[in-house]
């Protein structure tokens, strides 16, 4: 082949192993991929090669004996530092001392496993997943791999720098705000946070979900086809009707789009973000689509109430360390969780309310609709060293307006890159549907892909 082979996507894999290709020639050039970028990005918290060739040796004689696990086995993937592997240490970022050993597999890394796929190893976070970028106390800075002098976002800041260099094609990440589809905007990604429950999670949360970050449409669609079963060890999985994910690029005409370009809160979107959006949707009206601006639904209360929330929730975990072990924890997210420590019960309460609120209104908001499209974020990459895009802990997160009320929701919400700003930073495009619709939403990218021609990242331009 032409083409390198770590650069080969999930589906391109799969044909050619089913052709003959050898695994193990993939694992090499994968893992010659990371020696040579991961000096850079740092992108793994743990990274094993000699594991990684055993795994893709195995895999190479499952095929060979006509025993592979699935159609992607033998694909190499990661997983974020939070999803457990067992027998690794989870310390979420922090350089906290003795962090918790993983007894078992969390269900998605079992998924994994269950279907051949070669582990190449779990990425970074920051501080407890608390921030919309790659620094942590524990790893540094996790870089982008478009441009090392921005952020790659967060909190799934390994996985968003690992999928875009091209360390394999399939990586896993969390997403409780927006944390999947940050560095989905922000490295120019396709990325899903899926349906609530619908990936199963070894520590349910309010919001919490877990989902592919790839270069394309279709590989977020076979990674979703390998992790979105269900596990009795999840008590929040709900039982969902088969999804088709690989029904290839959806129609629009006759869809009723939603196009949100003012979430009511946070900070103001960049006119350029707004163009490029805009300019997305265009293209779905003029496939047939019925486009209607969509009304502002979350509030800076709204918003100013579920940070507060969650700058108590930390504060606990923070208060609960020894003085000597608070040290270890980034500074900003002290500064930031201490926010939180003079709120009494009553406030508490106000605050937590306020995920009701979102999740009704967002549902109220967007139930006349196949589709919403929007920004992902109001602003594009920060430089790497930055903790957040506005770099004032004292304030409410001001990036998230667009992407945490589908949390709370549950609804599934993707991104595809839409355009790029002035200076080469990439735009995301954040497509949001019914909860239950994730394969209709991946069908939508999957259509905007084949449709947006200059909007499209060369990935021949990541070095």
């Amino acid at each position: 082949m032409s083409q390198d082979l770590y650069e080969l996507s999930a589906t391109e894999l799969s044909a050619s192993y089913a052709a003959g290709l050898d695994p193990r020639e993939v694992a090499e050039s994968v893992l010659a991929r990371i020696a040579d970028r991961e000096p850079v990005l740092n992108a793994f918290y743990v990274h094993e090669p000699e594991q990684v060739r055993r795994d893709a040796e195995a895999s190479a004689k499952r095929w060979a004996s006509g025993t592979q696990l699935s159609a992607f086995d033998g694909v190499p993937a990661t997983v974020k530092e939070n999803i457990p592997r067992s027998g690794i240490p989870v310390p979420s970022g922090t350089a906290l001392a003795n962090p918790p050993v993983s007894a078992e597999n969390a269900p998605v890394t079992d998924r994994l496993l269950e279907a051949g796929l070669v582990l190449l190893g779990s990425t970074t976070m920051p501080d407890w997943g608390m921030l919309s970028s790659g620094v942590s106390s524990r790893h540094g800075i996790t870089r982008n791999a478009l441009d090392p002098s921005l952020t790659t976002g967060g909190s799934s800041a390994g996985a968003g720098a690992a999928a875009a260099a091209g360390y394999g094609p399939l990586h896993v990440g969390t997403d409780i705000g927006g944390s999947i589809r940050l560095p989905g905007t922000w490295a120019g990604l396709v990325t899903l946070k899926p349906s609530a429950g619908l990936v199963p999670l070894h520590a349910p949360y309010m919001g919490r979900a877990a989902g592919p970050l790839t270069r394309t449409a279709a590989d977020a669609a076979a990674l979703m086809s390998v992790i979105a079963r269900p596990d009795i060890r999840d008590y929040s999985t709900r039982p969902y009707p088969s999804m088709d994910w690989f029904k290839g690029p959806a129609n629009p005409a006759g869809l009723r789009v939603g196009l949100q370009l003012d979430a009511g809160s946070g900070a103001e979107v960049d006119p350029q973000i707004a163009a490029a959006v805009q300019r997305a949707a265009d293209l779905f009206a003029a496939a047939g689509a019925h486009i209607v601006e969509l009304r502002p639904f979350m509030s800076q209360a709204q918003l100013a109430g579920i940070d507060a929330f969650w700058r108590t929730r930390s504060w606990a975990d923070y208060s609960a360390l020894e003085p000597e072990q608070r040290e270890n924890v980034l500074p900003y997210i002290a500064r930031w969780c201490a926010g939180g420590k003079d709120y009494d019960g009553v406030a508490t309460m106000v605050h937590y309310n306020r995920f009701a609120q979102v999740q009704q209104e967002t549902i109220a908001a967007t139930r006349d609709y196949d589709l919403v499209l929007s920004p992902v974020a109001p602003m594009a990459a920060f430089p790497a060293e930055q903790p957040m895009p506005v770099d004032d802990p004292d304030l409410p997160m001001a990036h998230i307006s667009f992407t945490m009320p589908y949390n709370m929701s549950g609804q599934p919400a993707a991104t595809v890159n839409c355009g790029f700003m002035l200076d080469g930073r990439t735009i995301g495009l954040q497509l949001a549907g019914p909860v239950g619709a994730d394969d209709k939403v991946l069908a939508a990218a999957v259509w905007f892909e084949s449709v947006r021609g200059d909007a499209a990242l060369d990935w021949a331009r990541v070095l």
